[in-house]
């Protein structure tokens, strides 16, 4: 006001937007100030725009799922391989050098080769499967349940006539023949409705001429590996068993065998495939990329397979 008592209109600064001038984060919540005095009270709420809140929520969302597989992105640390019984002391070497150069842990399922193709087609989760033939294989891969492009012969087995180191049986010179002294009341093999070795000792019973002879005598393993224990035990005087487990480290010294000859009974090629539903496809292959190496090769032969 002036001296002669006029008004003078007074103009105030040009006022930001309270919005404007608070910082990002009062958008996030609702903000509620007080202040309160002896005079008077002041209370302001702010509330964000329901926008910009989803906005930040699906931004913080999406950062936080994109962390999520990097801390989930871990490397495969084990595969699940069920393989035939016969592979037992071979694929426990080549898993171990594996995991030394991989990192990758394998877990072994031995069995018959036909009991481990039911598991399969039943859903058991395998990532690979190694046969004593290539029938099995074959079979899954026309069932869809293993990838066609992985199917690998990797090696040939050889079924040998097998008995205690203190027998009297001549297995080394007289061969199956030796099947019929008297003293011989059980033979093992394996059962030859799903296992290729029991097949195998049935053609060559056959192919000797003395299978309806000593066909009352047989006693039947689940696989080629129970068939050995049957003998290596002493409840069969003598078994047909796979030549890897003959020469296995814990067999020697226990017994000796005579190697049946390979017109006796159908080659047993035997094979691999990686299985389709495998969540470990990649590093299954890796293995399997492993078993085709020259090392791989010389431990395969190292238990008395030959390769194709």
């Amino acid at each position: 006001m002036t001296t002669d008592g006029s008004a003078t209109l007074v103009r105030l600064p040009k006022q930001v937007p309270l919005m404007r001038r608070l910082p990002l984060a009062f958008f996030i919540l609702p903000l509620s100030v007080a202040r309160q005095d002896k005079h008077r009270s002041v209370f302001v709420t702010l509330r964000a725009g329901k926008s910009i809140v989803k906005t930040l929520c699906c931004a913080l969302l999406i950062l936080s799922l994109s962390v999520v597989p990097k801390s989930r992105a871990q490397s495969v640390k084990e595969l699940t391989v069920g393989a035939a019984a016969d592979l037992s002391p071979a694929l426990k070497d080549l898993g171990d050098s594996f995991e030394r150069k991989t990192g990758i842990h394998l877990k072994f399922s031995f069995g018959a080769s036909g009991a481990l193709t039911q598991q399969i087609e039943n859903g058991a989760p395998f990532d690979l499967f190694f046969s004593a033939d290539m029938d099995y294989p074959r079979q899954l891969v026309c069932d869809g349940q293993a990838d066609a492009s992985t199917l690998y012969q990797y090696a040939v087995g050889k079924l040998v006539l097998w008995v205690a180191a203190d027998s009297s049986l001549d297995v080394e010179h007289k061969g199956m023949n030796a099947l019929l002294d008297p003293s011989v009341k059980k033979i093992s093999i394996a059962n030859p409705q799903h296992a290729p070795y029991g097949r195998a000792a049935v053609e060559a019973l056959k192919h000797a001429g003395i299978y309806d002879r000593l066909a009352d005598k047989i006693v039947m393993g689940e696989n080629v590996s129970q068939a050995a224990q049957f003998a290596e035990s002493g409840n069969a005087q003598a078994g047909f068993v796979a030549l890897a487990h003959a020469v296995s480290p814990g067999m020697q010294g226990k017994g000796k065998y005579w190697e049946i000859p390979g017109d006796y009974y159908a080659p047993l090629a035997q094979g691999a495939v990686v299985i389709s539903r495998s969540p470990h496809k990649k590093q299954a292959a890796q293995f399997l990329e492993y078993v085709k190496t020259k090392p791989a090769a010389e431990t395969f032969q190292r238990y008395g397979f030959t390769l194709p």
